[in-house]
């Protein structure tokens, strides 16, 4: 079709620039050339993309020109200086890193929960969440409707895939060196030495572990992954004062990431009441019955979109406030598939005219 955009992938090599090139394979035709970039020492390969090879460029500045939308998934620091290159060339960008998610002139969006947001982008700049506070935040924002949200506390168990392919490679290469020995984890130190200075990305080992810290040391001893899951909520949520505090743990999982959410509203309300709201909210599945051993996890989220709920209960000591938990697979919604999200509905707007 003739009015069918052009669109560019940046980072299409990467790990979730393939689950984009998944997504575009299997999810409706809304596009006209499909154009993969990647870094020089990428250009020349080729690489399957609804049903053909089609062949990687070098991020230059022309490989631009004639493109309508970019998706990008690169380092901030590639993010900062080519999204406004690709803007300058006629392209609207979406992002998924955290170049640009925090700018006021730039709209950080969520499809299903603020898409009117990404109306008004005069950078020509839409920005994705964090793959955590995407998780959370596809529950919490139709719990905020009904109830009217006033206080978040929560803590999150990240997959080591949200640090790339080298948090995956180091989780394993730990696994395989701690596989069989039975002594580990009961001797202080012993995991240590059997993993020895295969820490990969982390600052610690994941095998048989759980590391409290994910992300970069920000001010008084907060880490960038728990100032994100709250700036972010207050953003996409239109709460500027929303009260958020996080604490964010990596865990030997290789895909899904979890939240741990008590969370306070401005009225009262039940358990059941939550269930029903959540029941009826896109994008989530609704998994809770403890009782036959039904719970949201990330084995069973893993490779699906939804984010999954479940362990719902009223605090005990507050009939405003809920306790529940959160699961998602951070490489899809929590990353590729928001960006696709807000891509199309960018199609669809140029398919308007």
């Amino acid at each position: 079709m003739a009015n069918q955009p052009a669109l560019a992938v940046v980072g299409a090599t990467g790990s979730v620039g393939t689950v984009m090139r998944e997504l575009l394979s299997s999810r409706r035709d809304v596009w006209g050339e499909i154009r993969l970039i990647a870094s020089a020492r990428s250009a020349g390969r080729s690489l399957p993309c609804r049903g053909r090879d089609l062949p990687v460029y070098e991020l230059t500045a022309d490989v631009f020109d004639g493109i309508d939308v970019a998706m990008f998934d690169v380092p901030d620091d590639v993010s900062l200086e080519w999204a406004p290159v690709a803007v300058s060339r006629g392209a609207t960008v979406v992002d998924n890193s955290a170049a640009f998610r925090m700018h006021k002139d730039v709209p950080l969006v969520v499809p299903e929960v603020n898409r009117d947001a990404m109306r008004r982008r005069p950078r020509g700049i839409i920005s994705n969440a964090n793959c955590t506070t995407m998780a959370m935040i596809m529950a919490i924002a139709p719990l905020h409707h009904e109830y009217g949200l006033r206080e978040l506390v929560l803590a999150s168990y990240q997959a080591v895939s949200g640090a790339g392919q080298i948090g995956v490679d180091t989780l394993h290469d730990q696994l395989t060196k701690v596989a069989g020995d039975r002594m580990l984890g009961s001797r202080p130190g012993n995991v240590r030495q059997a993993v020895g200075d295969d820490l990969g990305p982390f600052s610690a080992p994941v095998a048989l572990n759980v590391v409290p810290w994910s992300g970069a040391l920000a001010e008084n001893g907060w880490s960038s992954e728990e100032l994100k899951m709250r700036n972010e909520s207050r953003k996409i949520l239109g709460l500027p004062d929303l009260k958020v505090s996080a604490t964010c743990v990596r865990v030997p999982v290789v895909t899904g990431h979890s939240i741990a959410v008590h969370a306070v509203f401005g009225s009262e309300l039940t358990a059941e009441g939550a269930r029903k709201v959540l029941r009826n909210a896109p994008g989530v599945i609704l998994v809770d019955d403890p009782a036959a051993g039904e719970f949201p996890m990330p084995i069973d989220a893993v490779g699906t979109d939804p984010s999954w709920v479940g362990r719902i209960r009223r605090a005990m000591d507050d009939p405003r406030a809920l306790d529940l938990f959160i699961t998602g697979d951070n490489m899809r919604k929590g990353a590729a598939l928001n960006t696709v999200q807000i891509a199309e509905l960018l199609a669809a707007e140029f398919a308007k005219g």
